[in-house]
Formats: structure tokens, C-alpha cells, sequence
């Protein structure tokens, strides 16, 4: 695991980068945290451990994040996202996980790029017009997070989610927030492991 600075799509960011074999997993961070949250939270320990692969970026949208320059336009972040992959990972084709607005960053980017598997967890704006457009092409496996006492994110508005993709699994964490893998890292780090054991 090497702590590096990417450098693409006119955007610099600090990234979390370990190599090894099999998919890569590929960490969007919430809006107030960093890619440290995943360092953090053992989760980069236990990919380490498994000896699988991992892209964990800081975000131009992140309020705390080492990246300049800062933007929330969603284009922009996904433009930035799918270059970093490229430059760390080439064609591998990976699983995204992320929080938040980082979910949302991976919806949007699963409508234009092609993936394994999503993690989500309290996915924001996921019912946008274009978006909902897109989902039917969701065929590969979705696993939504959230928290029973998130106030971020209605649960109505994520069941929607849940249904509107073809292959989607809700779970909610009793007792969380809205950074329910932050409350719960162990039962997260379960939920990722099933998620990543799952793809084809």
C-alpha cells in the first residue's frame, strides 16, 4: 500500500493505492471525510491482508480532501474518477464503494463506465431524472447501506432506488447514522467482503 499523488484531469489528489491480483475496489469518500476514513477503518488493512487491489482517492468535491482544485460539479468528479482508475488500474474493470455524495459519484459513474458490483452506502440525489434513465442497465449486483437513524437520507427515496435497479439488495444498519460504515466498520467490512465474493 503506497500513499501517492495523482495527477490527471487538470485536478492533483492524494490517492491510497495497493496492488495485487483480482478486481480492484475502487473507495469515493464522503462529502467531510477523506480517503484516510478507509485507512481508518481497517477496511485498506483488510484488502492488504487478502492481497487485493484498491484505489482509495481523495475527491475534488471533499471539504477536507488534498485535491485542487475543489468542485461538487458531478461531471467533473467522475471525469476525474474514471482518469485516476485508468492511470492506477488500466482497463480492470472494478467495484466501487461510496458514501454519500461518494455514492453518488458512483452512480453516475456506473452510467457511463462499466463496473463490477456497487456498495453503497446513503446514496444522495439517487433518483435523478438521468439517472433513473440509467439504471435498467444496472445488471450487475447493488448493495445499498443505510442507517436506521440517518437524517440525511429518506429511506422511502432509497426502497425507490432498490427497486428501480435490477439487481439491488437494501440493508440497514440498526443504530447507525448517515456514515453507517463508520458507525459499524466490522458489519461494513462483512457487507464488502459478501459484495466483492459475489461478483462474476
Amino acid at each position: 500500500m503506497s500513499e501517492k499523488t495523482v495527477n490527471v484531469a487538470n485536478h492533483k489528489c492524494r490517492a491510497i493505492v495497493n496492488q495485487g491480483s483480482g478486481v480492484p475496489i475502487v473507495f469515493f469518500h464522503g462529502l467531510s471525510y477523506t480517503s484516510e476514513v478507509w485507512r481508518r477503518l481497517s477496511i485498506t488493512g483488510l484488502l492488504m491482508e487478502k492481497k487485493l487491489p484498491f484505489l482509495a482517492l481523495d475527491m475534488p468535491y471533499g471539504v477536507k480532501s488534498e485535491c485542487q482544485p475543489k468542485t461538487h460539479d458531478i461531471n467533473v468528479n467522475v471525469a476525474f474518477a474514471n482518469a485516476a482508475v485508468k492511470n492506477f488500474l488500466g482497463d480492470a474493470v472494478p467495484v466501487l464503494v461510496g458514501a454519500s455524495v461518494g455514492a453518488h459519484v458512483a452512480l453516475n459513474y456506473a452510467a457511463r463506465f462499466p463496473v463490477k458490483s456497487l456498495l453503497l452506502v446513503a446514496p444522495v440525489r439517487a433518483l435523478e431524472p438521468h439517472l433513473v434513465q440509467a439504471y435498467r442497465n444496472f445488471t450487475f449486483p447493488v448493495r445499498i447501506i443505510v442507517g436506521s437513524e440517518d437524517r440525511v437520507v429518506g429511506h422511502e427515496e432509497l426502497r425507490e432506488l432498490a427497486a428501480k435497479l435490477p439487481n439491488a439488495k437494501l440493508v440497514e444498519y440498526e443504530g447507525a447514522k448517515h456514515s453507517a460504515y463508520v458507525d459499524f466498520p466490522g458489519r461494513f467490512k462483512r457487507d464488502l467482503m459478501e459484495v466483492y465474493a459475489a461478483i462474476e
